[in-house]
């Protein structure tokens, strides 16, 4: 079923679609890595978008090898270019951004992030998305984190293609 996109949703419709690629990731606590990634922007005709990230390593030979992150959540646009963002961890993290979109690109920090007792530490979160490229088909993201006792520092970041 196919619905109308809902007025308000309009700044973030660039982000519509499943997206795939690949990406790097490190962290002072972890050995760089490769990863491939997919990701999905759906909306159900309401005020927000329905998000979905899955993630799996790229062995050093290039070929697939075990599953990464995964997450969801929901974007919510709000007035004056706003958006509020909740993203689930089955890790037993939950975070709360909030950001502006503007031109293409959305720019994220988070609110608040909660976890549950046996849950990594992360304490703060900075995410962009946004598109680039001279045909704008690529959706560009990075993650900056900060856990385990680490300030806020990039972490992962991707380059994906719209498919389908």
């Amino acid at each position: 079923m196919e619905f109308e996109l809902h007025p308000d949703l309009e700044p973030l419709k660039f982000l519509l679609g499943t997206w795939e690629g690949a990406g790097v990731g490190g962290y002072p606590t972890i050995e760089e890595f490769n990863f491939g990634q997919e990701m999905s922007f759906t909306h159900n005709g309401k005020p927000f978008l329905i998000y979905t990230s899955r993630t799996w390593r790229i062995e050093k030979d290039g070929t697939l090898g075990s599953p990464l992150a995964t997450e969801t959540g929901y974007w919510r646009p709000r007035p004056d270019h706003q958006v509020e963002v909740t993203v689930a961890h089955p890790t037993g993290i939950v975070e709360i951004y909030v950001g502006n979109v503007a031109f293409n690109r959305v720019e994220l920090q988070t609110d608040v992030v909660a976890r549950t007792e046996s849950a990594k530490e992360v304490t703060a979160g900075h995410r962009l998305y946004g598109l680039i490229g001279d045909e704008r088909t690529t959706l560009g993201w990075a993650y900056d984190m900060a856990a385990v006792g680490q300030k806020l520092q990039a972490h992962v970041s991707a380059q994906l293609k719209k498919v389908g």
